[in-house]
């Protein structure tokens, strides 16, 4: 079972900064991801999500190489190429991959304007060592399905940073 961490930060860097820190963190096998999106919420109230995969894109080029082939096959690969570009596009707008997009929407509206939201989907990790690693980014739980020790912790973590600017011992 997934778990989800939706982390709220004073602007659009520190939550890229805490997104890095995460990733770097799954380098280190201290937590396997199944999804990390920024998502940021402009001075006119404007949400953006800022996804590590864009479905779109993917489908697309996808769309495009297949659409070649069988353009080739028919003799008019330009035509294969845009259908296929095409259809893969629409195909990777439909999909959503991790984190629910509405979800994180409706979630970030509650945010302050020119602030920004983490949103993980954790498959696992250990905990007290993901913790120490993003205290120093300070932020704000917004939403958690961890359980009632796993979320204390990472509450008191990410506020003794806002109170003191130092991570906690």
């Amino acid at each position: 079972m997934a778990d989800l961490i939706a982390i709220t930060f004073e602007d659009e860097a520190k939550a890229e900064a805490a997104r890095k820190r995460v990733l770097e963190l799954q380098t280190e096998y201290l937590i396997s991801l199944e999804d990390a999106v920024v998502v940021s919420k402009d001075g006119e109230g404007k949400i953006k999500l800022h996804q590590m995969f864009n479905p779109t894109a993917a489908g697309a080029a996808s769309g495009s190489f297949w659409g070649l082939l069988v353009g080739l096959v028919f003799f008019n690969p330009l035509l294969g190429v845009l259908v296929g570009a095409a259809s893969g596009a629409l195909a990777g707008k439909l999909s959503d991959f991790g984190i629910n997009d509405e979800f994180m929407k409706s979630v970030a509206n509650s945010l302050q304007p020119n602030h920004a939201a983490l949103f993980l989907l954790v498959r696992q990790m250990t905990t007290d060592k993901v913790v120490a690693g993003l205290q120093e980014f300070g932020g704000t739980v917004l939403r958690t399905s961890l359980d009632e020790s796993k979320e204390k912790e990472l509450r008191a973590a990410l506020e003794e940073h806002m109170k003191t600017g130092t991570p906690a011992a």
